[in-house]
């Protein structure tokens, strides 16, 4: 790079992007310059090399966000990774990565050291990986701070500064993280990446684990600390919407390939590429309801099985003959514009007309009458005591007089922050919580206190009630195929004429082939794992299903696709449901009624479109304004 920008660029390299105000950035050389980065698993004797990454090419400016967006499995995580220098054993990197005129690849350890944590710095997903449970939070940034302040009152001061830069007040810098929210968390571990002052910083999927007001507070600070230090950013993403909230520039990749390269706000309103398309489609809208949830079909495939077509053809809706005979190149749509589409000419207008009818305006939801209550919970309280380091006794308290009704076939959310009280009223409800007093009534039985029900008793509350969790894979055994698991609990209801034929409906229902019986947990994708919980939690035909945070760890259109799966188990089973979620995009898809949680109380209720759109409690407003992408939104 010679600091001119061009439209036309060198083979293997692009050009820096527009800033998100629209103003192209200073004429400079860049920070960080990627061409033709290619990873691959290293050959053994038993297996041959496997292209993960194929021929990555990038500009970023300094002072510039990028955001690099795309499904799990599109190489965007292993692209970051092999810019900071720590792939996975196994791995190899080839190509060129330039950072401020030195090539990073091939770099040794000790020349490594010397730059990751100064000059460039990494932010993970979950601070737990990134943060030492026997070190304070103070030790965590003290290390990362420069040499000549790591000493005394000096080390003190630096540190305080550091923990205010983030929103934190002096004294966590002696708590463990043990001892901190998960918000604390990240900006503890923010604080630490950031004490070296690095020029770029790296963040891969930082807010994925946060609730929807700490994922606006901690956007919010990247895009702040960005602008006062003039520190450049990629943010490592598979929600579109909080890209859009923080970066400049996206690029998105698909089964190791980048298929688009545009300025954010022009990506937001005209798609260049199917898949990003997709990607924009198959996002849930917060403003209102529609019939049926988009969702792209199919999933991403293995990089080296599409290197002699368009890596996105299969799943297509637009694909044709020419699109299957070779790998399209990245190339010029645009004034900094850049699609892997051949037919993007040809299809703009199409993908424009499909966008635009996202954003109609929406159906009125389902209406569901309700003629009795299947659960009634009345005046739930509970508190959690817990004992700090020193043996101290501290009292937290979870549920402080909760009261709700659900119907039969009716779909209640529950919403709030992380400690809203919304897990312990499900797992109250589940008998996984003793509460301390209140009632709990499920479909006429008497469900408050789960160890005086009886064996009987608990086998029908078990019947009756049956969850979802946030994390399929933790739910499930990691020993047993799929078939072995579902004709486990068939077997639990006891009247099965032919359990491996129930076996093949209950994957059909989910949306599965009967071949998958056969396989084990591990050899799925994220969302088919969740569709086999599914389909283990509807095994016992249930009249209520838990859904706690179901699709929290889901990317968009796998999201999109169980959304609209536990729809039509709804509709087809009659079956009621309570949706737990921080995700009021999500609660308005999936609820006829909503419940907001607050520190244990409940602050609003109501029809979930009234509730949403015409919030009464500060706290509802509170969470609303922090969804990304909402007109009243974080940008």
């Amino acid at each position: 790079m010679n600091g001119r920008r061009s439209t036309v660029n060198p083979p293997g390299t692009l050009p820096i992007g527009e800033r998100g105000n629209g103003k192209a950035p200073a004429l400079e050389a860049a920070l960080l310059s990627v061409a033709g980065l290619h990873v691959r698993s290293v050959p053994t004797r038993t297996a041959q090399p496997r292209i993960l990454v194929r021929e990555a090419s990038f500009d970023l400016a300094r002072g510039e966000s990028l955001g690099i967006v795309g499904e799990s499995g599109s190489g965007k995580s292993l692209t970051a990774r092999s810019i900071a220098g720590l792939l996975p054993a196994g791995l190899q990197a080839g190509g060129a990565v330039r950072f401020a005129g030195q090539e990073l690849l091939g770099r040794d350890q000790r020349s490594w050291r010397e730059l990751r944590g100064t000059r460039m710095s990494l932010l993970l997903q979950d601070p737990f990986t990134m943060l030492n449970p026997l070190q304070t939070a103070g030790a965590h940034i003290a290390e990362s701070l420069r040499l000549s302040r790591r000493r005394g009152r000096e080390r003190k001061d630096a540190v305080a500064e550091r923990l205010d830069e983030v929103g934190l007040a002096p004294d966590v810098a002696g708590r463990y993280p043990f001892q901190l929210s998960g918000g604390m968390r990240q900006r503890v571990a923010l604080a630490a990446a950031l004490a070296g002052d690095p020029e770029l910083l790296i963040a891969d999927e930082p807010t994925t684990a946060l609730d929807v007001t700490t994922q606006a507070e901690v956007l919010s600070l990247l895009a702040e600390l960005r602008r006062s230090r003039g520190m450049s950013l990629i943010l490592i993403t598979h929600d579109l919407r909080v890209a859009f909230s923080v970066c400049d520039r996206i690029l998105v990749m698909y089964a190791g390939s980048m298929l688009e390269q545009a300025p954010a706000p022009e990506l937001r309103s005209a798609p260049a590429h199917p898949y990003t398309l997709g990607l924009l489609t198959a996002d849930p809208p917060s403003t209102h309801y529609v019939q049926e949830l988009t969702s792209i079909p199919g999933s991403v495939p293995q990089a080296d099985s599409v290197t002699t077509c368009c890596p996105f053809s299969a799943r297509c809706n637009w694909v044709r003959p020419e699109c299957t005979t070779a790998a399209p190149a990245l190339r010029p749509v645009g004034e900094e514009r850049f699609s892997a589409c051949i037919r993007v000419a040809e299809i703009r207008g199409e993908m424009a007309a499909e966008l635009g009818a996202l954003s109609a305006s929406g159906e009125a939801p389902p209406a569901t009458a309700t003629v009795r209550p299947i659960l009634t919970v009345t005046d739930l309280r509970k508190t959690f005591r817990s004992h700090n380091l020193v043996g101290r006794s501290r009292a937290s308290t979870a549920l402080d007089g909760v009261s709700l009704e659900i119907g039969e076939g009716e779909s209640l959310g529950l919403v709030g922050e992380t400690g809203s009280g919304k897990t312990t009223v499900a797992r109250s409800v589940l008998g996984l919580v003793q509460p301390d007093s209140g009632r709990i009534a499920v479909a006429g039985l008497e469900a408050g206190d789960f160890r005086r029900l009886g064996r009987r008793g608990r086998r029908e509350l078990r019947r009756t009630v049956q969850v979802v969790f946030q994390d399929p894979y933790s739910s499930l055994n990691p020993a047993l195929t799929i078939g072995a698991t579902l004709s486990e609990v068939i077997g639990m209801r006891g009247d099965a004429a032919d359990p491996e034929q129930e076996v093949e409906e209950l994957l059909g229902q989910v949306g599965l082939p009967a071949a998958y019986a056969e396989r084990r947990p591990s050899a799925l994708s994220g969302g088919e794992r969740q569709r086999i919980a599914i389909a283990r939690a509807i095994a016992l035909r249930p009249k209520l299903l838990i859904c706690d945070e179901p699709v929290a760890a889901l990317d968009v259109s796998a999201q999109a696709q169980v959304l609209e799966l536990l729809r039509e188990i709804r509709r087809r089973s009659g079956m009621s449901m309570v949706f737990i979620t921080h995700d009021l995009s999500v609660v308005r898809q999936m609820t006829e009624r909503i419940v907001v949680l607050y520190r244990g109380k409940i602050v609003e209720s109501g029809e979930t479109a009234t509730v949403l759109d015409q919030p009464g409690h500060a706290y509802t407003r509170r969470l609303l304004a922090a969804v990304p992408g909402r007109p009243d939104g974080v940008r």
